[in-house]
């Protein structure tokens, strides 16, 4: 598996929907991923589950991830997305959230390595596409896997991991353990080995390449908002200056995804949607809060709209972006 830029967008559930990959095709990552699904719903041809795998040609090269650990299911799922078209498939094991972990799916899947090579087997039998895993570090500070899973996948026939380094004890709290990164590489052999945690910009995904000799970055939370990224990330590799994105182009930004959010939703999700999406643009403008308590307020898109346009940018103080998705 290559890639044409070693810089990847991760699937963030309940963030990276069709608006949101539609937007960052613009810019064209390396690769880029639609929300994680889970197996069961999968297989039993749930609406909504086949709905978050929808996408477009210009979104390639494109992965579709799944979520679960049971080993017999594992390989029809990875068939289903296969069949869907998209050019790699992943396995979810490194979601932190209850929900996901309480089955022992997700990072739940750290605790027995046993079975995510056997699961990452099954799915590598059943596919001709790449198949790819992410994963956290390990479960806790206690039970660090990083290069152990690395090992098992490989054998496994994986082709790429991508290595979060935090625990799933951490959540999103303190910062990335890129050392666990780096020993992912280090134990690895063919297998390419993506680094994930903390690149939030351009100079953090070049220290990440200097510290842990990782093949590519893969960028979670630092998408939100930044469809443009990848553009940065190759800029800085190239040596060349940072584009300086002014609030005017954040606003067209952020016009743009309002408009394919309102085509692709309904009303009631759309005005949800730019709730949140309004925050990702703007949070580094003058005045971000007031924007956002405004379009929150809003009723319809028209209003919402008409607010994002004709908002005047202050000097008030900026507010704090809440990044509270899972990565």
């Amino acid at each position: 598996m290559k890639f044409d830029k070693p810089v990847i967008y991760a699937p963030l559930a309940g963030c990276s929907d069709y608006p949101f990959r539609k937007v960052a095709a613009r810019y064209h990552p390396g690769l880029m991923f639609c929300e994680m699904v889970k197996m069961e719903p999968l297989l039993l041809g749930n609406k909504n589950t086949l709905r978050m795998l929808d996408y477009s040609e210009d979104m390639r090269p494109i992965g579709g991830q799944i979520c679960g650990s049971n080993p017999k299911l594992a390989g029809p799922s990875a068939k289903i997305i296969e069949d869907h078209g998209f050019d790699c498939v992943d396995l979810n094991c490194g979601c932190p959230v209850d929900k996901v972990t309480k089955d022992g799916s997700g990072s739940g899947m750290l605790k027995d390595l046993e079975r995510v090579g056997e699961v990452v087997s099954n799915m590598v039998a059943a596919v001709s596409i790449p198949v790819t895993v992410k994963v956290r570090a390990g479960w806790d500070e206690q039970s660090i896997v990083a290069a152990e899973v690395t090992r098992i996948v490989e054998e496994a026939g994986a082709q790429v991991i991508f290595v979060h380094g935090r625990t799933r004890k951490q959540g999103y709290n303190g910062p990335a353990n890129w050392a666990h990164i780096k020993a992912a590489k280090q134990a690895a052999k063919k297998i390419k080995v993506v680094g994930n945690g903390d690149v939030f910009d351009a100079p953090a995904a070049l220290r990440m390449f200097a510290e842990t000799g990782c093949d590519a970055v893969l960028v979670s939370r630092g998408t939100m908002g930044q469809p443009w990224i990848v553009e940065d990330i190759m800029r800085a590799l190239a040596g060349e200056e940072v584009i300086e994105r002014s609030h005017e182009e954040r606003r067209r930004a952020l016009l743009e995804h309002f408009h394919l959010s309102s085509s692709y939703k309904d009303e009631r999700g759309a005005l949800i949607d730019m709730r949140r999406v309004c925050s990702w643009y703007l949070r580094n403008a003058p005045g971000a809060r007031e924007i956002r308590s405004r379009a929150a307020q809003g009723a319809s898109l028209d209003e919402v709209r008409q607010i994002i346009e004709s908002f005047e940018f202050t000097s008030k103080p900026l507010e704090k972006l809440d990044f509270s998705c899972c990565d």
